[in-house]
């Protein structure tokens, strides 16, 4: 077994899980996620933490318990405080605006780009140059996030484009004659 595997997971006050068959219902204050339970593995709930035990000792187990383990951890946070990541717009002209469950871009091109906000993600923006994705699944505001980057990733001459917050792009030289 792994060692991420055998540390238990410590549930922040407010948060429960159940156990429904083969899927694990995580739930909070910002909301429920569910992960499906592969066989073989159970959990064990002891006060405020959760442990990850193997039922079966395969290979198959033993590779899947702790990944298990840290879909918990971050499903536990998630839905307690909630995961967020911010992108920053570099360019004359780039703009965004959130209106309801829409995302509109100004990125350069000849059109505008409008980007669907999918269910369980609040976009917010601050300033016409700043995007802030919440939620409570980790993956998912990773994925928002990188899906609107791709739209105007940043280029290595300039640096224009949608770069995640922090995020250091190193500029190449331009050609000389």
């Amino acid at each position: 077994m792994s060692r991420v595997a055998k540390r238990p997971v410590a549930l922040p006050q407010g948060v429960t899980t159940t156990v429904d068959g083969d899927t694990v219902t995580v739930k909070g204050a910002k909301g429920a996620l569910k992960l499906p339970l592969r066989p073989g593995l159970s959990l064990a709930q002891e006060g405020q933490s959760v442990r990850v035990e193997i039922a079966e000792r395969n290979k198959e187990s033993l590779m899947h318990a702790g990944s298990l383990r840290a879909h918990l951890a971050n499903s536990a946070i998630g839905v307690s405080k909630g995961y967020e990541k911010k992108l920053e717009l570099v360019g004359v002209g780039y703009r965004a605006a959130a209106q309801g469950k829409k995302l509109n871009l100004t990125l350069g091109f000849s059109h505008p780009v409008e980007y669907d906000v999918p269910e369980g993600i609040t976009i917010e923006t601050p300033s016409q140059t700043e995007i802030l994705v919440k939620g409570a699944d980790k993956q998912q505001v990773g994925q928002v996030a990188a899906e609107i980057r791709a739209y105007r990733a940043p280029e290595p001459y300039k640096g224009k484009g949608v770069r995640y917050s922090g995020e250091r792009i190193e500029l190449k030289e331009t050609k000389k004659k």
